[in-house]
Parts: C-alpha cells; structure tokens; sequence
C-alpha cells in the first residue's frame, strides 16, 4: 500500500465509528478462526480421530456388479448408507424402476465367460442396463451414473448410449473409483 492509499484508508476510519471498526476487526478474528478450526478438523478426520461420516445424510446407491469382492469394496466403502446390489439384469431393471437412487455405478461384465470375450452379449451384460435407462429418460434422472468396468470398449459404449439419451454418465475404471467418490461422497 502506497502512501495516498494509506492516508484514504486513515481517513475512512475516522468517518466511521469505531463499534463498525472493532465488528470487522472481530468478523476478521472469526474468520481466520474458521479457517483454523477447518485445518484441525480435516487432520483429525485424516487421522481417523472423528468420525466425518455423520456429516452427511445417508445415501442410496445402486450396484450392478458379479464380483464378490467389488460387492465387498463398495459396502466397506459406503457404510451407513443403502446399498442395493445386483448382479443379473432384470433384478437391477426391476429395482432401478421401483427405487430412488442417488448414484448408479455400472459395471459392463456381469458372467466369467463375458471377461476378455470377443463378441458382444448386449442382453446379459451392463449395457442391456445402461440402454435400459436411455430409453426412459424419466428413470433415475437425478442418479449420477458411474461405469467402473475394466472392460474399456465395454463400458465406453455404455457411456456413450447414455449421453446420446441426454444422461451425465462417466467411465472410471474400478481402481480410479476411490478418488472419484471421494470428490462426491467425502469420508
């Protein structure tokens, strides 16, 4: 700060009484508090001493996945909230047109003999899913909606069967899927 901008700054504080000067001196004091207590608070929840669970409602996720251990992974991971897991398409059509979900996470292969296979099995595989949704844009509209299939090819035709129905969907592979809740669902 130069010395004219000093000397304004001088004379503005004299024109105002000095209760509006100490209430922003305090505001500031607070202010910069917040941001102390806001430091603390994300070291205790990185070092397991608070639960930071409790600071958001629970949510309701869906599941389509064959893999027990992914189905392990995602109960661990979000704990405290619904969960509802499917690995068979009409069990998940049923529950994604009777139930209210927050995020839909999408897996492509859903049977051992669909891993690494050449030819396409649209009807038993997660893209009979996303299709499903496409096709009815009112289903599930407010869901974000994550394919997390290791098979690329697989899961990038489902993404793109969902956009070009005008639905948000991302494909992130399963072992990126940690850092991407992590940005939607804190701990």
């Amino acid at each position: 700060m130069n010395h004219a901008q000093d000397a304004r700054a001088t004379t503005k504080l004299t024109h105002y009484p000095t209760c509006i000067f100490i209430e922003g001196w305090v505001n500031n004091a607070l202010s910069n508090n917040w941001i102390v207590m806001n430091f603390i608070q994300r070291l205790l929840n990185k070092l397991g001493l608070v639960n930071a669970h409790a600071d958001r409602h629970p949510i309701r996720i869906f599941l389509l996945e064959d893999d027990e251990r992914r189905c392990e992974w995602f109960a661990r991971r979000f704990k405290g909230d619904e969960l509802d897991v499917s690995c068979e398409v009409e069990q998940a059509k049923e529950l994604l047109q009777t139930r209210t979900y927050d995020s839909i996470f999408l897996d492509h292969d859903l049977m051992p003999e669909h891993y690494g296979a050449t030819e396409s099995d649209d009807e038993r595989t997660g893209y009979a899913i996303a299709a499903f949704l496409a096709s009815r844009p009112d289903l599930q509209r407010a869901a974000t909606i994550m394919v997390h299939s290791f098979n690329a090819d697989g899961a990038m035709r489902m993404v793109e069967e969902l956009r070009g129905a005008g639905r948000a969907a991302e494909y992130i592979p399963f072992h990126f899927l940690e850092d991407r809740i992590r940005n939607f669902w804190p701990r």
